[in-house]
């Protein structure tokens, strides 16, 4: 077993020196870097080919060719790949910090405490039940943010930095239905900045113009300010749905304690009158649509 262990090492490391060995030298073209000052006849071209090549602007090998003129930029598929994986790689931080998915899984972890299963549901249900009903919940400031960002950007009508700024704009009206204003008020304290938040003669003149009075206070702000309200509400829910489960294990507790069963755990008998509670009342029912509408 040690061995074939041994080989299946080698031959993994032989394939990423493979694969990027590929992408280094793979492929084919020219990459073009001239300033704007510079006269466009007289450009400095370093072809990867012996016979000149062709445009890596125009190639369709898609050639890593980076091509600075003016204001004008073109970035290759392979400088795009990269991209896409930093930003695959901080998708968990975005999805906790930016979405409902952390209400959303600290009550159903509350509820799973509260029944008193243990490992019933196990994580990996209540995990992917946490990120479909994100989705549920986040898709039409998904969608918003495709039409706004992704596509035009996809299409090169908007610049990167145009993208980020229409993305944040579906971001930012989720999070402002979501966030509470001394949430907001503490951060901008420590952060030592002064906005009109607690203007509400500003805040009506921004809401019949159909801006908020959120919109000058950066994202470093907004996003602590925005997690703190939703584990506020999370325990708030959290507390609400302990409230009938303790109330069964203290009348099974005064019950044995009355009969003399001070031996016998009382979360033994309790916990078959919690799950038949659970199922006469459809909890889950009540649970995940409680959960959702606190987000409409």
């Amino acid at each position: 077993m040690t061995k074939l262990k041994k080989v299946y090492c080698a031959l993994s490391f032989a394939l990423a020196l493979a694969v990027f060995a590929f992408v280094l030298f793979g492929w084919n073209g020219k990459t073009e870097v001239y300033a704007a000052s510079m006269d466009p006849d007289s450009i400095t071209s370093f072809d990867n080919t012996d016979g000149g090549g062709t445009d890596a602007a125009n190639d369709g090998t898609g050639g890593l060719s980076i091509t600075v003129n003016g204001d004008e930029a073109a970035v290759s598929t392979p400088v795009l790949a990269l991209l896409l994986l930093t930003i695959l790689s901080l998708a968990p931080s975005i999805l906790i910090m930016l979405t409902s998915y952390t209400r959303i899984v600290i009550v159903l972890h509350f509820l799973r405490t509260a029944i008193g299963t243990q490992t019933a549901p196990p994580n990996q249900v209540l995990i992917g039940l946490a990120l479909f009903l994100t989705f549920f919940i986040m898709w039409p400031t998904f969608q918003e943010i495709n039409e706004n960002a992704i596509r035009p950007l996809d299409n090169g009508d908007i610049t990167m930095e145009e993208a980020f700024e229409a993305a944040e704009v579906p971001i930012r009206q989720f999070m402002y239905g979501q966030v509470q204003r001394k949430d907001v008020s503490l951060f901008i304290d420590i952060a030592g900045d002064s906005y009109d938040i607690d203007n509400d003669a500003l805040a009506e003149e921004y809401a019949e113009s159909g801006e908020s009075a959120y919109d000058a206070v950066p994202m470093t702000i907004l996003v602590p300010a925005f997690v703190i309200g939703e584990l506020r509400q999370a325990f708030i829910m959290g507390f609400l749905i302990y409230i009938p489960f303790i109330v069964i294990d203290m009348v099974v507790a005064s019950v044995l304690m009355s009969m003399g069963m001070m031996m016998l755990p009382p979360t033994t008998i309790s916990l078959p009158f919690k799950i038949l509670l659970f199922i006469l009342a459809d909890g889950w029912n009540l649970v995940i649509g409680s959960v959702v509408k606190t987000f409409y």
